[in-house]
């Protein structure tokens, strides 16, 4: 492992819900910064940031903002990724981006470092983070994939509002009081901003996370698809996915349905091989009704799993529930894991 030094970071899209988690995640590790600036849109440029006892301006992001900066994380949407990464690489940057601009390409490593560490040397000048739900789910399925193979997943997510951003928290919140207070709920935020119906998502669940796709399945659904084949490095595994936004803050959960490819695999030994894996936390005892719930699990690193059980009819499927506070191992954490693998290797 290369002698780690210190870097010029710049995080871009530092006002919104991740970054500003990113911001706190960075105080509260040992990253070795040596400049650390602040980039968000013109609106929000101008806010104060107190970091590491020092109160840092945020700085409307430019193409020129870059000079001079070694590591960039991403987190303010994918056309601000789209039109800005490539500048930032002009100058030497590399950019993490926590967008979907940049996943699917082929020429992007797309990493959970956890996972697929090794893919971060193969960058070209950026690194994708997956998408959050994609995260929590391929951190859960990678252990068992080596232990026992890996043929079919199926995977219904119900998910929290914080991953539309901090405008689908404030509306939840809104939207609870006006119904507490017998008025008409009002909605501008979900299922997707941009489109022309929007529905309550207070005391409701909403079966649309990002817009549909011509298949059928919404945008969602197809990145927790093809971004856990890439993940995982298993372009043949069999996925189908169910997106549903709750009315929960933060953290998300999943149902997921497995099927291995080894005979006579029991729930002991996939308990097993997740006890042993970095930043899973198995959460499994009926008897004392111990399970991971999204309450329990926010504001937390680590991906929870529990109700790990054997299929009825399937011999080689199986069920998990998986939980992960979104903000943190399904944004934020894993960006700044990826900068400091990055950091670690020298592998700039």
């Amino acid at each position: 492992m290369a002698e780690t030094k210190p870097v010029n970071l710049a995080v871009v899209g530092a006002t919104g819900a991740v970054g500003e988690k990113i911001i706190q995640l960075l105080e509260n590790r040992d990253f070795p910064i040596n400049e650390l600036k602040l980039l968000s849109s013109k609106r929000s440029a101008g806010k104060k940031v107190s970091f590491r006892n020092q109160e840092l301006t945020v700085e409307e992001a430019q193409p020129e903002s870059f000079r001079n900066v070694d590591i960039a994380l991403f987190s303010a949407g994918g056309s601000v990724s789209k039109k800005l990464a490539p500048e930032a690489v002009k100058h030497g940057t590399v950019v993490i981006d926590n967008t979907s601009a940049y996943r699917m390409d082929q020429n992007v490593p797309l990493v959970v470092p956890e996972i697929n560490e090794a893919d971060i040397r193969l960058h070209q000048g950026i690194i994708a983070n997956p998408n959050c739900s994609t995260i929590q789910m391929a951190a859960a399925l990678k252990p068992v994939q080596d232990a026992f193979g890996l043929s079919r997943v199926i995977v219904s997510t119900y998910q929290a509002v914080s991953g539309a951003g901090n405008a689908a928290n404030d509306e939840l919140e809104n939207q609870t009081r006006q119904f507490l207070n017998g008025e008409e709920m009002t909605a501008a935020q979900l299922p997707v901003k941009d489109e022309s119906s929007h529905y309550p998502v207070a005391f409701n669940a909403l079966p649309q996370i990002d817009t549909f796709q011509e298949n059928g399945y919404t945008f969602e659904e197809m990145k927790m698809i093809n971004e856990t084949k890439k993940i995982l490095h298993h372009d043949d595994l069999a996925i189908a996915a169910t997106c549903v936004r709750l009315p929960i803050f933060t953290s998300h959960a999943e149902s997921v349905y497995l099927n291995v490819d080894q005979q006579d695999v029991t729930v002991s030994d996939i308990w097993d091989v997740l006890e042993k894996t970095e930043g899973i936390v198995l959460q499994d005892n009926p008897d004392t009704q111990t399970y991971p719930m999204p309450l329990s699990s926010s504001d937390k690193e680590d991906v929870f799993v529990g109700r790990v059980r054997k299929d009825l009819d399937e011999a080689n499927g199986f069920h998990l529930w998986v939980v992960s506070d979104n903000l943190i191992k399904g944004a934020a954490l894993n960006t700044i894991q990826i900068a400091e693998h990055l950091n670690n290797h020298n592998w700039f």
